[in-house]
């Protein structure tokens, strides 16, 4: 049942499964995906899953590659899902040590229309909140999800306290999260961490969105570039 203390039935959240394996194909990161969002649908945030590798994602760094070249883009859909959303949960495996290439290609695209503006004339991504989840039996979560949190919050999503989980099980080839046997699904350590990062992006999502959003001042890329700038002299524009 949700929270009587808190409410979040207002906000909606997304996850990126930036996973190697094609639907129906099991995805061990999924099975971390499902346990956050089982904390925020209790809470009654609405959730959606987009598998990233089961659409066509052009590769590049422009709002729709179609333009560029490319015969077809997924991209530019995907994009429409992620405004849609209060919450962005970038999710994967780790593969040598870091983030897949399915994870960066989505980075990429997300970069790609960091230059859209909102009405307030600031960038696109502003008002909304991310995080990540990490999985594998490697070494590498906090490096994983140092690049996921740093790309988010430049791109201009907000990130609230804790807001990564990840799993990783014995080195070398050993079981994966899902595996039987595993103890992933079982880790109190994870466990914790996972509900953590669910409820602290609910908070501020809460906080953000019930507040209006970033506050438009001082960040106007619109207004910069009209030559209105008011930390500096500027003479023209008093």
């Amino acid at each position: 049942m949700p929270s009587t203390a808190y409410r979040y039935d207002d906000l909606s959240a997304l996850y990126v499964n930036c996973t190697l394996k094609r639907s129906p194909e099991a995805s061990n990161t999924e099975g971390l995906i499902e346990r956050s969002r089982e904390v925020m649908t209790g809470q009654g945030v609405s959730t959606s899953l987009v598998r990233a590798v089961d659409h066509d994602i052009a590769t590049g760094v422009w709002p729709d590659m179609t333009e560029h070249g490319w015969e077809s883009d997924a991209w530019p859909g995907l994009y429409e899902q992620v405004m849609a959303a209060d919450i962005l949960v970038l999710c994967g495996p780790i593969w040598l040590g870091d983030n897949s290439s399915v994870m960066k290609r989505v980075i990429e695209r997300l970069y790609g229309c960091s230059g859209i503006l909102n009405s307030a004339g600031q960038y696109a991504y502003y008002g909304r909140v991310g995080g990540c989840l990490i999985t594998g039996n490697e070494d590498g979560v906090k490096h994983c999800s140092m690049n996921v949190l740093y790309s988010l919050q430049h791109l201009g999503f907000v990130i609230p306290p804790q807001a990564d989980a990840g799993w990783i099980g014995e080195a070398g080839p050993g079981p994966s999260y899902m595996d039987p046997g595993s103890g992933g699904p079982e880790n109190d350590f994870t466990n914790r961490n996972t509900s953590f990062m669910a409820w602290n992006l609910m908070h501020l999502a809460a906080l953000v969105k019930r507040s209006g959003g970033i506050p438009a001042h001082g960040n106007q890329r619109s207004e910069w570039d009209a030559g209105c700038r008011p930390d500096f002299a500027n003479p023209e524009h008093r």
